[in-house]
């Protein structure tokens, strides 16, 4: 039986961001990505390219106390991968090496920020 729910916890290099409840992510756990392409013969070949992980969707509370939009946007400003791991509510815990991509932006009302994580390789279950 799937357990879903919120996430418990997302930790980015070490330091721990609570999610809002309401979030809804996206987990993609990276490897291949196949296509399938036809020949004139009627057959078929496949096209395998290689896929990053990524998970999108997560809405991190921040804490300006804590300085957490400095820490997010220096990671982000960074060139190298960061550990990134994330904790489900079924108790599940995915591991990557990434780092955030796309816009990020700090909500004032919410105090939250809306975080896409990737990397290369794959997101492994721990």
């Amino acid at each position: 039986m799937g357990i879903g729910g919120s996430i418990e916890s997302v930790s980015i290099s070490g330091r721990i961001f609570a999610a809002a409840a309401d979030a809804d992510s996206n987990r993609k756990l990276g490897g291949f990505e196949n296509e399938v392409q036809p020949n004139g013969d009627g057959t078929s070949r496949v096209i395998k390219t290689r896929a990053t992980w990524k998970v999108d969707g997560l809405t991190l509370s921040i804490d300006d106390d804590r300085g957490d939009h400095e820490f997010l946007q220096d990671l982000a400003d960074s060139a190298k991968h960061h550990v990134v791991s994330i904790t489900y509510a079924s108790g599940a815990v995915y591991q990557g090496q990434g780092t955030i991509v796309g816009e990020m932006q700090v909500s004032n009302q919410s105090t939250t920020a809306a975080v896409t994580l990737a990397g290369g390789g794959k997101l492994t279950k721990q």
